[in-house]
């Protein structure tokens, strides 16, 4: 019989790592049928039992009755027996005997070897414990502390669990430091060797979803549905909200009473622009507001396709387009139509380009053009129009070839459209000298 100071030990550790009770005896059971086969290299004939509420452990081993011992932790002998026990006298050679097993058969350096399996046991249960409890919390938003700030990852502690944030989940535009205190959303989680392996994500669409619930009850009581996002972390995010209710603005319930709420996440973003648009089954419709703050005056879409050229005032087509794109791309991601943007001039200098015959262009593969012709593919308006497989039936048309012709069509028509912007450079010019 083992004390309850023991037990009381054992307690302690289990509740400053918060284990269960009930976990905590089954470690201890592990622990000391590991000291026995430290011992004796086996431990299959023992059993124990430990009673937390009474403060007691067991240790059992079952043993044969022998004339002679030559395995002493599967074998006794029957004078032994008596000497533990008189009164079992009607005990025979090959009978089974329980022995109890007392803790001061353990040697000292076995009970060191028992001290790190316990505390790796405790570590095993509070990882698997980690595990359990965010495997289940994958989409919801977490608040921790940064702890460790790396080049390629961000370390974030939460109670006894840490959480990491690797560069790709991170917004370009912030910086963190120790100490810190950052939102995230569970992203994913996995079980390593090294424990469990929480990622976490402020990038991910789905944050800017559950930061939009969190500020916008109409979309958590569902009144209000996020039907697309899509997002350049740092720079710019653009989403589509719908109403199921007719009495209520979606974009307005979005934006709150004087830009509060839609403000309290551009803070959180680190001062991401946050493009808010109405649902609209007409793709025209849709496609004009996607392409916020920029308002075309033209637009031509070809559903079948899902293209759509865009027409903008001169003065608006940068705006359209966006620092490195990022407004048109986002525009195109939202609405699931590849979005070409042009000003008036240029869509001229597109359309006239569409009827150049492909014999025409200058370096256009030459075993190419008689295959595209066979398929009725003669000008570059044909060509741009055609299917991508369509296109790689024709003879003289691999992958490769045809990623070439489309750099040879782009380059000529970006030459021409620069000899046109300079041509109306020089009549600007020529006007001002003029007056």
């Amino acid at each position: 019989m083992i004390n309850r100071e023991l037990i009381e030990v054992f307690s302690e550790i289990a509740r400053e790592k918060n284990i269960d009770r009930t976990e905590l005896g089954s470690i201890i059971e592990q622990l000391f049928l590991y000291i026995i086969e430290k011992q004796n290299g086996d431990s299959s004939n023992c059993s124990v039992i430990v009673n937390l509420d009474k403060g007691e452990i067991e240790i059992y081993s079952e043993k044969t009755i022998v004339d002679k011992v030559e395995e002493p932790h599967i074998e006794i002998t029957l004078k032994e027996v008596l000497q533990k026990d008189p009164d079992l006298n009607d005990l025979q050679v090959g009978d089974p005997y329980v022995e109890v097993i007392e803790p001061t058969v353990f040697s000292r350096r076995i009970i060191a070897h028992a001290k790190q399996f316990f505390s790796q046991r405790i570590i095993d249960v509070e990882r698997n414990y980690i595990y359990e409890d965010y495997a289940n919390r994958v989409g919801e938003i977490v608040i921790g502390v940064v702890h460790q700030v790396q080049r390629e990852n961000i370390f974030i502690n939460i109670d006894h669990a840490e959480l990491r944030m690797p560069r790709r989940e991170q917004i370009p535009t912030e910086r963190f430091r120790r100490g810190d205190t950052t939102r995230a959303v569970i992203k994913s989680v996995e079980i390593t060797a090294k424990g469990p392996d929480i990622i976490v994500s402020r990038s991910d669409n789905h944050f800017l979803f559950k930061l939009f619930e969190m500020e916008v009850p109409e979309i958590e009581d569902g009144i209000i549905e996020i039907t697309k996002i899509a997002r350049h972390p740092g720079e710019r995010a653009k989403i589509i909200v719908n109403s199921n209710d007719r009495r209520i603005d979606a974009v307005g319930a979005c934006v709150g009473m004087r830009g509060s709420r839609i403000q309290a996440i551009v803070r959180e973003l680190n001062n991401e622009k946050i493009d808010i648009v109405n649902f609209s089954e007409r793709p025209e419709v849709l496609i004009a507001r996607a392409l916020s703050p920029a308002k075309p005056i033209e637009l031509h879409i070809d559903d079948d396709r899902q293209y759509c050229v865009a027409i903008f005032d001169k003065d608006d087509l940068e705006t359209a387009i966006g620092k490195g794109g990022v407004n048109i791309n986002l525009a195109s991601q939202l609405t699931e139509y590849r979005i070409d943007a042009y000003n008036a001039k240029e869509y001229e200098t597109f359309l006239k380009n569409q009827e150049i015959s492909l014999k025409s262009l200058p370096n256009f593969p030459k075993d190419a053009i008689q295959g595209l012709s066979e398929i009725y593919i003669n000008n570059v308006a044909a060509l741009l129009a055609a299917n991508e497989n369509k296109l790689l039936t024709a003879d003289g048309v691999t992958e490769d070839s045809l990623e070439e012709i489309y750099n040879i069509v782009q380059s000529f028509i970006e030459v021409d459209n620069e000899s046109d912007n300079s041509e109306d450079t020089e009549d600007n010019l020529t006007e001002e000298n003029q007056e």
